[in-house]
């Protein structure tokens, strides 16, 4: 029944703020990581959603090795950043509001949530910055550059702003593709979309009303961000991601080769690390 699917889910949010405040303190980047990871597969599983792999995954080797990368997805649901942490748990780009919502807001900074300032240029130059340490020490950072949510039928363009980062840092851009599929039919679902002025429990209603759901993340080979142009390179990440979330991975592929093949192989970084 959906009320105790939601008694559930409260109480393994109350298990994350518990682990945030007693464990985190005293542990390991890596610890933290791997609480944060099955933290997250409980919450898809308790949510009826199913994680699927596709595309150029990085191997294992890589996930845990010692360089960053920016991670650049496109944006559908308050679940996406959820579904990314199962895979490999980033650090995240988000809004300075969300850090005021309650307990949420707290969990994302306790998870290292990176927080901007929209529309303040100098909060802007500050957070790239940050951005940039905390790929050069090794993490992965997440943005969504279309600035907002859709339904998933298309990938908005991106913003290039938070580009520079990767390029200041001469680190690589991974490009990958989020959808949402209805795990019988393998159709496209609205249900995990949060648009327009539906609210945070709208959609959860709607996700836990759904059939069975697959949350399916599709991977190209990694952009050597040494491209002069953030604009350019922003370019080349959203049509990378678009084609992933259509499926088209060997067109993906393509359009990575095409980017990388522009820059001259005495720039592209030793430490990129990436596949």
């Amino acid at each position: 029944m959906i009320w105790l699917r939601k008694i559930a889910l409260a109480l393994h949010l109350l298990r994350g703020v518990v682990t945030c405040a007693v464990l985190f303190p005293w542990i390991g980047a890596s610890v933290r990581r791997w609480h944060i990871r099955r933290w997250s597969l409980r919450l898809l599983r308790l949510c009826g959603v199913r994680l699927e792999l596709v595309g150029t995954v990085p191997d294992q080797a890589d996930v845990a090795g010692t360089h960053g990368a920016m991670v650049v997805c496109n944006h559908i649901s308050w679940l996406d950043i959820f579904v990314i942490h199962c895979w490999h748990p980033a650090r995240f780009v988000a809004k300075s509001e969300i850090r005021g919502w309650p307990v949420i807001g707290w969990l994302c900074a306790q998870t290292g949530t990176l927080f901007i300032e929209r529309g303040r240029k100098r909060d802007a130059h500050r957070v790239l910055h940050d951005i940039t340490d905390c790929m050069l020490q090794g993490d992965r950072v997440c943005v969504f550059p279309e600035g907002t949510t859709s339904d998933g039928a298309q990938v908005l363009p991106f913003h290039a702003n938070l580009m520079q980062a990767p390029i200041s840092g001469g680190l690589p851009v991974l490009p990958v593709g989020l959808a949402y599929l209805d795990a019988a039919t393998r159709e496209r679902t609205v249900a995990p979309a949060y648009i327009g002025e539906l609210t945070l429990m709208q959609t959860l209603n709607a996700v836990l009303h759904a059939p069975p759901i697959v949350a399916r993340l599709s991977f190209a080979p990694p952009l050597r961000a040494t491209e002069p142009s953030r604009r350019a390179l922003a370019e080349a990440s959203r049509e990378a991601v678009a084609h992933l979330c259509a499926g088209a991975h060997d067109a993906a592929a393509d359009v990575v080769a095409r980017a990388n093949a522009a820059v001259p192989a005495m720039a592209v970084p030793a430490a990129a690390g990436m596949p």
